[in-house]
């Protein structure tokens, strides 16, 4: 039986605008894309990890960008990249932007949102240190969140680590560290695209360069005994979404999360997959199904 072709949205009509945001006279980048099928009552708002920015949530591949898919589900697609990051203005201090001034810069995005739709709930997405900035603003801002979603979420201290530096020294190797290694440890092609890793890395050098805020990545790398996110305190019907192969995952954490979550939140392990299963080849679309479920509830 021959393949069956894989569609490329990237062909699709769609629109992306930037929208005007600033945080302590720091400009920053909040995009919107949307289609020609986009639902008034749908948006969505994406947040990026601790080391690059949002656009990888948009890898113009094949079908492996969550923004288009998101758009072609009939979503109005938000991305916020915090201060440091990506296409938002440099910092000098890169401690600055911890977790706590990303939840800051996340309430005023949202705040934003809320402005420029009229739509007084939206949906709330962070991967990885993104679920500590989401988590975080969830805790305090119930008003204007319909679903959250935790993608990979950093529960607890990764290991206490001195982070001395206020920048992280960004490289080739360390962009594609996210992908499943093969034996020779180079990213496993059946796991990865390689066409796609090639991407990826690209994308993180033209967008976050040699080096990003270290805020951040000081307030996670602390003792595992520590929580992040204080789920209790989240009143938002949430999705805890990872692969059982995510090695910054505290996997006992967890599978035990939803005693602490609000009813109507769910938990999905996907296994085999990593920290990057939103892009894994074998996986990448049941990771989709499984997030548009919970969506659509």
């Amino acid at each position: 039986m021959a393949d069956c072709p894989i569609p490329n949205p990237i062909d699709k009509p769609m629109t992306e605008t930037v929208v005007p945001l600033s945080h302590n006279a720091l400009d920053l980048y909040l995009s919107r894309t949307e289609g020609v099928q986009t639902a008034p009552e749908k948006h969505i708002l994406l947040l990026h990890g601790v080391t690059y920015s949002s656009h990888e949530f948009d890898i113009p591949y094949r079908d492996y960008s969550l923004v288009r898919a998101l758009v072609q589900k009939g979503y109005c697609v938000w991305r916020l990249d915090i201060a440091g990051y990506g296409r938002s203005v440099k910092v000098e201090d890169g401690f600055l932007p911890d977790s706590d001034f990303a939840a800051q810069e996340i309430a005023l995005a949202v705040s934003k949102i809320v402005q420029e739709t009229g739509q007084n709930r939206i949906d709330l997405l962070g991967w990885s240190w993104g679920t500590v900035t989401v988590g975080r603003y969830a805790a305090r801002h119930p008003e204007h969140l319909r679903r959250l979603v935790l993608y990979a979420p950093i529960l607890c201290g990764l290991g206490q680590e001195d982070i001395a530096e206020p920048f992280h020294r960004n490289t080739w190797e360390h962009a594609a560290g996210d992908f499943q290694t093969a034996p020779d440890g180079s990213p496993d092609p059946a796991i990865a695209d390689p066409i796609l890793v090639e991407t990826w890395c690209s994308s993180c050098w033209h967008y976050d360069g040699d080096s990003s805020p270290n805020g951040g990545r000081r307030d996670i790398c602390v003792d595992p005994s520590v929580r992040l996110i204080d789920l209790k305190a989240i009143q938002t019907p949430t999705l805890v979404i990872c692969g059982d192969r995510d090695p910054y995952l505290d996997n006992d954490l967890v599978r035990a999360c939803l005693s602490e979550l609000p009813p109507g939140s769910s938990l999905e392990i996907i296994e085999g997959g990593s920290h990057a299963v939103f892009v894994e080849k074998p996986w990448y679309r049941e990771f989709r199904k499984r997030l548009f479920r919970f969506l659509a509830q």
